[in-house]
C-alpha cells in the first residue's frame, strides 16, 4: 500500500451537510469533481465545476435514479490495484479511469422508518449503488479514501495538507472501517425492519410471511456513545452502546453537573430510572437503588415526603446510593437528598432551586431525562453467556386489582390491596429471590438476590426492624404490611416468616404444587393472600 495523490473525487450524498466547503477545498487542490443528480446540482450551486457520473461511464442515468454508479467505469476505478499490470492492463483496454476518493452518505432508511412512511417509501430508500460503492472503495483504501460522515470531511482536507494532496496509510485503513461499519449499520437496519415491522404490517399477512419475534439471524447495530473509564471492576475495560433507534433512558439524559458516569453508575441509574417510571403520572415517588436493587421506594403527597419514606426503609444501603423520582425535582427535596453521600441523581425535570443545591455537590451526578420510559415498552432483553447470548422480551406484563385471585377465607382490605400492588411493582424490579413489604406506599423492607426464598424473607425483616431501631419507632413497618414474593412460595416457611415480621396481606403468583400447604399456613396465620397468576423473576 502506498500513498496515492487524490486526482478524482466521486461525491454522491444524500446529506448535504459540509457537501460544498468540502467541494471548494477539493476544487482548490486541482481534483476532479464527479457527481450525481442532487449533489451534482448543489455542488454546481455553489459555484464549482462538476462532471455528470453519466458522463463518466458514457451511460445515463435511469429508472429514477436506481441505476447511475453500478458499472465498471465506476467500479472499475475504483477496485483497481494501482501496482497490478494486469489491472493497470484493463484500465487503459476499457477506457476506465482511477477514482481516488469517494465520499458517500446512504438514503436515510432509518429515518424514513422512524417518521412512520408507507412501504412504497421505505423500500425506495433502501440504497443500493452507495453501499456498493461505499465497498469497493473500502475494499481497495490501499489507494482508495471512503467518506461515509460528514463529521471526517475537516480530517480529509487535513491530511491532504499535510501528505502533499494524498492520504496516509493509516487514515485510510480507519475510514475503510468506518465505512464497513456503517453499511452493516444500514444493513442491519433494513433487516429488522423486514423482520419486525414489515412481517407484521404486511398485507399478506404474518402467517404467510412466516413471521416470528424470534429470527433466525439477528443483526444487530449499536453506535459507541461513550468509552467509560473502567467497567464494574478498575481492571475492566468498558463502553456504553447505543441502537439504532432507542425509546429516551439514562444514556439520553442531559447530565447537568458531576463527573463522568461509570459503568456501575449507568447500571443502577438504568434500574432506579425503570422502577420510578412505573410511577409516571401518580403521586411523588422515590427510588433508591444500590447495586441495581432498590434498597427503598416510596410515594408520598410530597417529594419529600416520599423521600423520606424510601430512605427510612434502609437508610444504610441509600449511602452512596443513585436516586430517581417520577416529577420535578424541587429545591426541599434536593436539600434532603444531598445531606447523605448520593452518587446520581435522575429526574425528568430539575428546577433552578434543585440546581442551585446540587452545585455545592460538584462529585454528583445530576441527570435530567424529560421523559421517563415506558415500562410496558416491547422489545428484547439480552444476556451474553459463554459461547452465545441469552435474548428474551422485555418483561413488561403487569397487573391489576381485577387480575388478582383471592385465595385464603379472608380477603384483603382496600388498604391491603393497594399495598400489595405497591409492593409488587417493587418486587418485579428487584433480584430474585425477592421480596418486598410495604404499607401506606412506602417500602417497610427489601429481601434481594438470596438462594431461597425464606432468607429473603428474613432479611427484609431484620432491614425493617433496624430501620425501626434507627428512627425510634414503635414498631417495624412491616407490621400491618403486605408482602409480596416475585414468585411462588415453594414452601410454607417463607410465608410463616413473612407473617412473623407481622405483615397481614400476601400477594404472590401461585403455581406451587404446594399452593394448598401455602394457603392453609395462610389461613391459620389470619392472612389475607391474592395470587397474580404471573411471575417475575429477575436474574
Amino acid at each position: 500500500m502506498t500513498s496515492t495523490t487524490i486526482r478524482r473525487a466521486l461525491l454522491s450524498v444524500s446529506d448535504k451537510t459540509g457537501l460544498a466547503q468540502l467541494g471548494k477545498a477539493l476544487a482548490a487542490r486541482g481534483v476532479e469533481l464527479v457527481s450525481t443528480g442532487g449533489t451534482a446540482r448543489a455542488l454546481r450551486d455553489a459555484g464549482l465545476e462538476v462532471r455528470d457520473v453519466s458522463d463518466l461511464t458514457g451511460f445515463p442515468e435511469m429508472m429514477d435514479g436506481r441505476v447511475k454508479t453500478l458499472h465498471p467505469k465506476v467500479h472499475g476505478g475504483l477496485l483497481a490495484l494501482r501496482d497490478n499490470d494486469d489491472h493497470l492492463a484493463a484500465m487503459d483496454a476499457h477506457d476506465i479511469g482511477a477514482i481516488d476518493l469517494v465520499v458517500v452518505n446512504l438514503y436515510p432508511f432509518e429515518q424514513t422508518v422512524a417518521k412512520g412512511a408507507e412501504r412504497a417509501e421505505v423500500i425506495e430508500n433502501i440504497d443500493i449503488g452507495g453501499p456498493s460503492m461505499v465497498r469497493s472503495a473500502a475494499k481497495n483504501h490501499g489507494f482508495v479514501t471512503i467518506l461515509t460522515d460528514p463529521a471526517d470531511y475537516d480530517a480529509l482536507v487535513s491530511e491532504m495538507e499535510e501528505h502533499d494532496d494524498a492520504t496516509s496509510q493509516a487514515f485510510r485503513i480507519r475510514m475503510a472501517g468506518k465505512a464497513y461499519a456503517r453499511t452493516a449499520a444500514y444493513d442491519a437496519a433494513i433487516a429488522n425492519w423486514f423482520a419486525f415491522a414489515d412481517a407484521f404490517s404486511n398485507e399478506l399477512g404474518p402467517e404467510a410471511l412466516q413471521a416470528t419475534p424470534f429470527v433466525e439471524t439477528l443483526p444487530m447495530a449499536f453506535k459507541r456513545s461513550d468509552v467509560l473509564r473502567y467497567g464494574e471492576n478498575p481492571h475492566q475495560q468498558a463502553a456504553i452502546y447505543v441502537p439504532q433507534a432507542t425509546a429516551g433512558g439514562v444514556p439520553q439524559a442531559e447530565q447537568l453537573q458531576g463527573k463522568a458516569l461509570s459503568y456501575n453508575n449507568l447500571n443502577d441509574a438504568d434500574a432506579a430510572l425503570e422502577l420510578a417510571a412505573e410511577f409516571a403520572g401518580g403521586d411523588p415517588a422515590v427510588v433508591i437503588v444500590k447495586h441495581a436493587n432498590p434498597c427503598g421506594v416510596a410515594q408520598g403527597g410530597s417529594l419529600l415526603d416520599a423521600w423520606n419514606g424510601a430512605l427510612q426503609c434502609d437508610s444504610v444501603s441509600a449511602f452512596g446510593g443513585i436516586v430517581a423520582v417520577n416529577t420535578e425535582l424541587d429545591g426541599a427535596t434536593a436539600e434532603a437528598i444531598a445531606s447523605i453521600f448520593t452518587e446520581v441523581v435522575i429526574a425528568p425535570k430539575v428546577s433552578a432551586e434543585a440546581r442551585e443545591v446540587f452545585a455545592r455537590k460538584k462529585n454528583l451526578r445530576l441527570l435530567e431525562c424529560g421523559s421517563m420510559p415506558d415500562p410496558r415498552r416491547g422489545g428484547f432483553a439480552m444476556k451474553t453467556i459463554a459461547g452465545g447470548m441469552l435474548i428474551q422480551g422485555r418483561d413488561n406484563g403487569a397487573v391489576s386489582e381485577s387480575d388478582l385471585k383471592v385465595v385464603t377465607k379472608r380477603e384483603p382490605s382496600a388498604r391491603e390491596l393497594a399495598d400489595c400492588l405497591f409492593a409488587w411493582t417493587v418486587a418485579r424490579h428487584v433480584k430474585s429471590n425477592a421480596i418486598v413489604y410495604a404499607r401506606d406506599g412506602v417500602t417497610a423492607g427489601i429481601g434481594a438476590g438470596q438462594m431461597n426464598r425464606r432468607d429473603s424473607a428474613r432479611i427484609a425483616a431484620i432491614k425493617a426492624k433496624e430501620a425501626a431501631e434507627t428512627y425510634e419507632w414503635a414498631e417495624p413497618r412491616t407490621v400491618g404490611s403486605a408482602v409480596a414474593s416475585d414468585a411462588f412460595f415453594p414452601f410454607a416457611d417463607g410465608l410463616l416468616a413473612a407473617a412473623e415480621a407481622g405483615a397481614s396481606a400476601v400477594i404472590q403468583p401461585g403455581g406451587s404444587i404446594r399452593d394448598e400447604e401455602v394457603i392453609a399456613a395462610a389461613d391459620e396465620a389470619g392472612l389475607a393472600m391474592v395470587f397474580t397468576g404471573m411471575r417475575h423473576f429477575r436474574h
